[in-house]
């Protein structure tokens, strides 16, 4: 099973370009790092989603790590590779298998807050009647304990961001059939009902509704309690897309607010900083191009692209910088960096790059292309209009990973990612790699 998180790794089409950078020695300020390889709990596999918070600004992280015990939902499988998969917390040097909600079944782990709390999804051992697949529940993690946040009447449900006042957010199912099953579309757990976007406080699972059709999904909500998510506008299947419009919302007060479209059908939402401010993409009339958005609190913004068709945003800061990834003039891309009305190609390592998280300091990583032939992919770290650096250089020679994908960083600095132990090449990172901690050292 993939989550939405996962599944940004297939969004970095990395392909040969024309404005390939070489690699610059960092500059003598240059943070170094400590790294942790969180290993696995005795599978060849271990993740960290892109687009989620996997560690807090205390130094833990979360996400996935399977173990060498065969899936009994086989071929249904919840991780790669048909093994058990739990949700692992790495805190102080210690691995925690955070269990799931039965015996053999599998969970993840999506979001940390600065408590300690971690929302995410695990199976509950059942089979969905209505999909003959393994059900899939909401759960939050909290104080050594994991609790099953339930759905809508329905036979599944994800969370997928907890805040620090410990409200959870995600889409669950409720007992409507639904042919438009949004829940698929998105990466969640197939649903043959409805889904709908939930607020979870205090015990307590709330549908925010709709903006007029049959389904909607939360993906994040902020420190004020607002929610950001999409659902569909009404019930008519598009030509485009053989679905009905899908927009992105604001909910907050009680009620869903629809920021609109660029003409376009579909869309994705990426980020919510705690101003209210949205980021994803869109797409434009006739579904084949995508821009990224930017929703300011009461206008909608295209950030445009760095000269190419394509473009989308992936994440926010407090200050509105948004982070992203467009297309070039010749239909290639880099990573950006849009600030002040103006976007930042941070160029690449070798070929292309995309971005995936930023902090509050404007500090941001992602991935790159290094070559094609033999396939390479490595992390990289920006910051203040430096080049770009290869993560690889800022860890001690020898390390026990190639650091492929950077898909988080915390306040402090802190980052998380994919990587992939030696002899083992970055085309088998979904079923080999593992997952990383990197620590801040000091400067040199």
């Amino acid at each position: 099973m993939k989550t939405k998180h996962q599944l940004n790794h297939g969004k970095l089409a990395l392909v040969v370009g024309s404005l390939a950078l070489a690699w610059i020695a960092p500059a003598a300020q240059q943070p170094r790092y400590k790294l942790i390889d969180l290993g696995t709990f005795g599978g060849p596999f271990s993740t960290v989603g892109g687009g989620s918070d996997s560690v807090n600004n205390h130094g833990t992280a979360v996400s996935a790590a399977e173990t060498a015990v065969p899936d009994p939902f086989a071929p249904n499988c919840f991780s790669p590779n048909c093994v058990v998969q739990h949700a692992f917390q790495w805190k102080g040097g210690v691995l925690t298998d955070l269990g799931a909600l039965a015996e053999g079944a599998g969970s993840y782990a999506i979001w940390i807050n600065e408590r300690g709390q971690v929302a995410g999804l695990s199976e509950n051992g059942v089979m969905d009647p209505l999909t003959g697949l393994p059900e899939a529940m909401a759960v939050l993690w909290s104080h050594g304990e994991i609790i099953n946040l339930g759905t809508l009447g329905g036979n599944g449900s994800i969370a997928i961001q907890v805040n620090n006042g410990g409200q959870v957010v995600g889409g669950a199912a409720n007992a409507i059939p639904d042919e438009f099953s949004l829940s698929g579309t998105l990466g969640n757990p197939v649903f043959a009902t409805q889904t709908r976007a939930f607020l979870w406080e205090k015990g307590v699972m709330s549908d925010l509704g709709t903006l007029g059709g049959p389904d909607s999904s939360a993906w994040f909500i902020n420190e004020p309690g607002q929610v950001a998510g999409v659902s569909y506008t009404d019930w008519v299947p598009n030509d485009t897309t053989g679905l009905p419009t899908l927009h992105p919302f604001l909910w907050e007060h009680g009620r869903m607010h629809d920021l609109g479209s660029f003409g376009g059908a579909t869309c994705g939402v990426d980020g919510l900083n705690n101003r209210g401010q949205v980021v994803g993409l869109m797409t434009l009339a006739g579904d084949e191009v995508n821009h990224p958005f930017l929703w300011g609190g009461e206008t909608l913004t295209d950030l445009g692209t760095l000269g190419g068709s394509n473009g989308e945003a992936v994440a926010v800061n407090d200050a509105g910088e948004v982070a992203g990834v467009a297309d070039l003039p010749d239909g290639l891309h880099n990573a950006f960096l849009w600030k002040n009305g103006v976007m930042i190609d941070l160029g690449n390592l070798g070929i292309t790059s995309a971005a995936h998280a930023i902090n509050s300091k404007g500090q941001v990583v992602g991935a790159s292309r290094v070559s094609r032939v033999p396939s390479q992919i490595s992390a990289f770290f920006w910051e203040k209009g430096r080049p770009m650096i290869d993560l690889n250089t800022l860890i001690p020679a020898n390390s026990s990973l190639h650091l492929a994908f950077a898909e988080h960083i915390s306040e402090r600095g802190e980052i998380t990612g994919t990587g992939v132990p030696p002899g083992v090449g970055v085309d088998d990172l979904g079923t080999l790699g593992h997952a990383f901690l990197l620590i801040p050292v000091g400067e040199e």
